[in-house]
């Protein structure tokens, strides 16, 4: 049981990605169904996750049992999809969520659910902060209302819905932060910082009257670190507000507006839900009937839970073809297969244009504006441009691991227990890491990673593999175990790891010179290129002197 002790919104900030749940709660009930979730079995979960190929981080090694709680009490079990008292068990939500053609469906159903307070989530005695909303609800209300909200306005305003009783307020003061946003004629960023923190003060203004500023993270009471504190608070739930709403394909995201909008195709279904959930939170004395509520797989009723609806959209993309026999979870699994079908019709699409140079320009643009952070989602759009960028390079089978929405748009990156992107080029393969992360960070996240990912590569396909990794900066460090991985013959990489480093700005000189050269570029260059690094290798002094070479090699990298 947590308190609500807060006087802004929370949202359930891990994991990022919603369906990275789903192994993770795979892996409890299958070795854990029927057992007392206590310390015990927390830590034996932890430890069996670890070796787990869909794992992603490293756990905290002091506190075994806090590592599986913090993976466990926060989303599966606050959404409804384990119930862990008296024993772990999956419920009839969860069922669904971990079902591949009902997980968004089950999502979806399940966010619409969350609500504060409830016997999960109780409130304090502070009289002055009341807490009475469906969170997730009133922010789709929010978007829909004003037809789209940047990050920055759920983050100073929408955090302050602690009650559905406040919409038409903080609708206001998002009106009235618009009208000042246009006036100012100074940095929107300066502009931006002030208004927030004004909030803030105003929001927490008891607390600082009566000095109760220290927070868990620092020793330091100060109001300017108590403000910053909160800050940093808002934008991380912010962030996971937004993630968590664009995995139901109810709302897009304006990667360089940084906003949400509700998707066109799903006007209709939104509107279905704010007509007709309920806005009170419910159950909120009773964990036995807030739990028989929250588990219910077929509460609340969903756009889609109605035939004529899956019909009309079956009709639209499938038209011609009679439904009036099936049931309606075989029209809900029909529609969900249609639907993939036709996000591969459009990917298929955009590789052929890819691969006739007809997106050059905006490849290049992209990396332009990854290089200058001009996206909400910069990892994401860095990954999906890279994946553009090796389609258009020099032919093979590309494929990128990260998640499309059903328009063919970047959703969320890659799993964490594969490559970002796979290049098949017949007689050998090519993974593709890219990261914006930096100095010793970047080592010590993505170091071992990449080298698994090779190695799983290798044995996967039975072939020569490779990776470039590529980044903005590549840290020394990275350099420095890159370098040696070429000399060391490991069988558990299966055998050297031709790793290459490359800076996002080199990377880009390359797919310029592919663009610009008077012929068609052939995957025998990128293999000359990979065999190359592993020769000089094996001839220079260091690290620095290979890596050099590479950068120059890369540089010039179609020439004979």
């Amino acid at each position: 049981m947590a308190r609500l002790q807060g006087r802004t919104l929370f949202f359930i900030t891990s994991p990022r990605s919603p369906f990275k749940m789903i192994p993770e709660i795979s892996l409890l009930v299958k070795d854990f169904t029927g057992k007392e979730w206590n310390t015990t079995t927390q830590e034996e979960f932890i430890k069996e996750l670890v070796q787990d190929e869909h794992f992603e981080g490293t756990g905290s090694p002091k506190d075994l049992a806090f590592s599986a709680r913090d993976r466990i009490n926060r989303g599966p079990k606050a959404l409804g999809f384990v119930d862990l008292k008296p024993s772990i068990q999956l419920t009839d939500a969860g069922k669904n969520f971990i079902d591949e053609d009902l997980c968004e469906e089950a999502l979806l159903r399940q966010l619409l659910k969350f609500q504060l307070p409830s016997p999960y989530h109780t409130e304090t005695t502070n009289p002055d902060v009341t807490f009475c909303v469906k969170p997730y609800l009133e922010i789709l209300r929010l978007v829909y209302t004003l037809e789209k909200v940047t990050f920055d306005e759920i983050m100073i305003f929408g955090m302050q819905l602690t009650s559905y009783t406040k919409f038409d307020e903080v609708v206001q003061k998002i009106l009235k932060f618009r009208k000042a946003k246009e006036n100012n004629r100074g940095s929107y960023k300066n502009f931006m910082g002030k208004y927030r923190d004004d909030e803030i003060f105003s929001i927490f203004s008891d607390d600082i009257q009566q000095g109760n500023t220290k927070t868990r993270e620092s020793k330091d009471a100060s109001v300017a670190k108590f403000i910053k504190t909160k800050a940093s608070n808002q934008r991380d739930y912010t962030d996971a507000c937004f993630r968590y709403l664009r995995a139901t394909g109810l709302v897009s995201i304006s990667q360089k507006g940084k906003s949400l909008y509700i998707t066109p195709e799903k006007k209709a279904e939104v509107e279905y839900y704010l007509n007709n959930i309920d806005r009170k939170p419910v159950f909120i004395d009773s964990e036995r009937e807030y739990k028989a509520y929250l588990f219910d797989s077929t509460v609340p009723t969903l756009y889609t839970d109605d035939r004529d609806n899956i019909i009309q959209e079956l009709s639209v993309i499938s038209p011609g073809i009679s439904y009036a026999d099936w049931d309606i979870f075989a029209l809900k699994k029909e529609l969900k297969h249609k639907l993939t079908e036709r996000k591969a019709g459009i990917i298929s699409k955009q590789v052929k244009r890819l691969k006739d140079y007809k997106e050059y320009a905006d490849v290049i643009g992209t990396f332009g504006d990854i290089m200058n952070k001009a996206y909400y989602d910069t990892p994401l759009m860095f990954e999906w441009n890279t994946w553009r960028a090796m389609t258009m390079l020099d032919g093979g089978n590309i494929v990128a691991n990260l998640k499309f929405d059903d328009n063919g748009d970047p959703l969320s990156t890659a799993s964490g227990n594969m490559a970002d992107i796979v290049c098949d080029y017949g007689k050998f393969a090519l993974a593709v890491e890219v990261t914006m992360q930096s100095g010793q960070k970047q080592y010590e996240m993505e170091g071992e990673p990449v080298s698994r990912h090779l190695a799983k590569l290798k044995k996967e396909t039975g072939k020569e593999a490779y990776c470039f990794f590529i980044a903005p900066k590549i840290n020394e460090s990275c350099i420095a175990h890159f370098f040696v991985l070429h000399k060391l013959n490991l069988s558990s990489y299966g055998g050297e790891s031709v790793i290459i480093p490359l800076e996002l700005d080199v990377f880009t000189k390359m797919v310029e010179q592919s663009g610009k050269a008077t012929y068609e570029p052939s995957p025998e260059q990128v293999h000359k290129f990979c065999k190359y690094s592993m020769e000089v290798a094996k001839s220079v002094n260091n690290e620095m002197e290979w890596y050099e070479k590479i950068r120059s090699k890369a540089l010039d990298w179609l020439a004979a």
